[in-house]
């Protein structure tokens, strides 16, 4: 299981030119699930996603969590995060896990972040979606487990 994660101002995702996930201050997540991953691993990732402190606290230093600023998230399924260009110069997504067991993965990740943030907004699996961000910083972090 992969995770891009961009400290954002605000963001947004457009389906068919209606917006359907949009948010201010938090994070905007690229979620991308793999061959063999686990509800054990989106335990983990949105536990360390929740927990990661990026945000400028009283002094200026990266000290705060998503849930210390009261942040919200947007999280974008993303297949092709598992694009394998080591051969030619097309990918290959045979790492990616199926649709339909991704599609369980990435609720379920959802879900279990939001236990910890309030606002969680979305993107539409397997539709073609038009992403726009402000990032904060810039900070861009990439986690898997």
């Amino acid at each position: 299981m992969k995770l891009v994660i961009q400290r954002v101002t605000e963001a947004k995702v457009e389906v068919g030119n209606k917006i359907v996930g949009k948010i201010g201050k938090g994070f905007l997540v690229l979620f991308g699930a793999g061959e063999g991953d686990t509800k054990e691993q989106a335990d983990f990732l949105s536990e360390k996603l929740c927990n990661l402190r990026v945000f400028s606290d009283e002094n200026g230093k990266m000290n705060l969590s998503i849930k210390d600023i009261d942040g919200e998230l947007l999280v974008v399924s993303q297949f092709t995060l598992y694009a394998d260009c080591r051969k030619g110069n097309r990918p290959s997504f045979t790492n990616a896990a199926n649709p339909d067991v991704a599609n369980e993965l990435y609720e379920y990740f959802m879900n279990k972040c939001k236990e910890s943030v309030k606002n969680v907004q979305k993107g539409i699996f397997g539709a073609d979606m038009k992403v726009s961000l402000l990032n904060d910083g810039p900070v861009t972090i990439i986690l898997e487990k």
